[in-house]
Formats: structure tokens, C-alpha cells, sequence
């Protein structure tokens, strides 16, 4: 019965890929790739020829009898993503998940991760914390992530290009409290690799002096946990107050935090369901 085997490759460094990667690429009869072309080049940097087959966002459906049969016939098959352990932001979670429910044996190979070297080198704690992938661009979507940014007492790892890096610390600075430290990391183990610390405003500051470039992850310090003494029902009361009526969601969110001693992201979360609940019912 053939073995599928999860194969992590460099970010970056190709000095990160393991000799267990290399070893599993030498006894592959097939490797799925998300670009068989990147893919191509590192094997043949390790100068290791084998068939390619590529399996992206587009095509993994369709991918999942094609690795099953090989499977079925014994083969023994690498599944890699452009870079970094697979499935994290990657395709090949469908893939995966296909072939333990058909039995066959499913090998992790360790190795570098964008995510994990981010966390580790970001001087924030590690011991709980959340990825939640690429932030999404707009609507609903991206409303529930920085909601959930905003509310979380753990450290926080994304995803975010360096287009839209300033646009993302625009919007955290709407929803958390300035002082919880954010870190950017950017290039993970390449040769301009950069890790930038600092609170929302600060980075703020710094990237819309000078844009990003590269690769970027986003590591964020988790909220100090809410009082549960303060209801939702209070934050929404306390909003309504007169002096407040006229002000903007930030701006009412900020007033209420400090009235109440709470999170700025908590209020502003609540006062934004609220918000959809009177324009639903409107």
C-alpha cells in the first residue's frame, strides 16, 4: 500500500531543507506540487529528477482520484506547496483529507514554516496562540477576522501582502488598544529577512514612510482578558449616551473602553454587531 508524505521545502534558505525532505524526494515515485516549476528547481538543486504533477486551488479536486490511484498501486508520493509545510494557506487540505479516509498511510516530513519562524522570532508570547491565514480583502469576512484579532487574548499570527500591510495596521488601529505590540515580519530566512516591533502606530508610521517588500507575516499581541463583569448590553447602553451620539464608530468604540475599563477591539466588536442587527431589522 503506498504512503502519501506531507514534505515541507524552504522559505527561503535553501540551506532549511532537511535531509529526511531529501531522502523522501529520492524515494518518491510521484511529486504533487503547487508550482511544478519552483518545485522542478528544487529538485534539481538537490539534483533529484522525478514526475510532476502540479495541484493548486484550481485543480485539487480533480487531483484526489489521480493520488488515490497511485496509492492503490503502491507508489510512494510527495506532496509540496511553493514553499513552507503544506496546507497551511496552501492547497492539498481536500487531498489529505481524501486519503485517510481511504486508509492509506499519511507521513509528515517537519521542516520551515513562515508561520512558526514568525512567532518564535517576534518576542511575543508562544505557548497559545491563533494563525488565521491571509486577512481577507472586504466584507463580512474581513470584519469577522479583525473581529476576532480584536477579541483575542492570545497572540495572533497572518497572513498579509506587502500591498495591504498599511491598510491592515489602519484598520487594527481602529480596534485595539495602541499599546498591544504588533511585529512584522518580513523575508523569513532570506537575505533582507526583517523583523519590525512595535505598537500599531508606531509601524504605522514606519511603513507608510517606506513600503514594504517581500513576503510578510503579522504577529499580534493578544488583548489583556476582558472583566466579565461588563455585558454587551452595558457596552451598548454606554454608547447610546448623549455626548456620544453624534461620534463615529472608532470614536464612540474608544470612549466606551474607557469608561468601562475594557478592550477598545471588544467594544467596537459589539457596537458593530449591533449596528448590523438595527440595519437588519431596518
Amino acid at each position: 500500500m503506498g504512503t502519501l508524505h506531507i514534505v515541507s521545502t524552504p522559505i527561503g534558505n535553501l540551506g532549511d531543507l532537511s535531509d529526511r525532505a531529501k531522502e523522501t524526494f529520492a524515494s518518491a515515485d510521484l511529486v504533487v506540487a503547487e508550482d511544478t516549476r519552483r518545485t522542478g528547481r528544487l529538485l534539481q538543486h538537490i539534483e533529484c529528477t522525478k514526475p510532476l504533477r502540479s495541484l493548486h486551488a484550481h485543480n485539487e479536486a480533480s487531483r484526489i482520484a489521480e493520488v488515490l490511484d497511485a496509492l492503490e498501486k503502491g507508489s510512494s508520493v510527495a506532496l509540496v506547496s511553493d514553499a513552507g509545510t503544506p496546507l497551511i494557506s496552501d492547497p492539498g487540505e481536500r487531498v489529505v483529507s481524501a486519503v485517510v479516509e481511504a486508509g492509506y498511510t499519511v507521513v509528515p516530513i517537519p521542516g520551515p514554516s513562515a508561520v512558526l519562524a514568525s512567532l518564535v522570532g517576534s518576542g511575543l508570547p508562544c505557548a497559545r496562540f491563533s494563525f488565521l491565514g491571509f486577512v481577507p480583502r472586504k466584507g463580512k469576512e474581513r470584519r469577522e477576522v479583525i473581529d476576532r484579532i480584536a477579541q483575542a487574548t492570545d497572540t495572533v499570527v497572518v497572513f498579509e501582502s506587502p500591498e495591504r500591510l498599511v491598510k491592515l495596521l489602519e484598520t487594527l488601529a481602529d480596534v485595539i488598544i495602541s499599546a498591544r505590540k504588533v511585529v512584522v515580519a518580513r523575508e523569513v530566512t532570506k537575505l533582507h529577512e526583517e523583523f519590525a516591533r512595535g505598537t500599531v502606530p508606531e509601524l504605522l508610521e514606519r511603513f507608510r514612510e517606506r513600503a514594504p517588500k517581500g513576503e510578510i507575516t503579522v504577529v499580534i499581541e493578544g488583548a489583556t482578558p476582558v472583566a466579565t463583569s461588563v455585558s454587551d448590553e452595558d457596552i451598548v447602553a454606554a454608547s447610546q449616551r448623549e455626548e456620544l451620539a453624534d461620534a463615529g464608530m472608532s470614536a464612540v468604540a474608544k470612549a466606551v473602553a474607557k469608561t468601562l475599563g475594557i478592550p477598545k477591539g471588544r467594544a467596537y466588536s459589539v457596537l458593530q454587531t449591533q449596528r448590523d442587527k438595527e440595519g437588519q431589522s431596518g
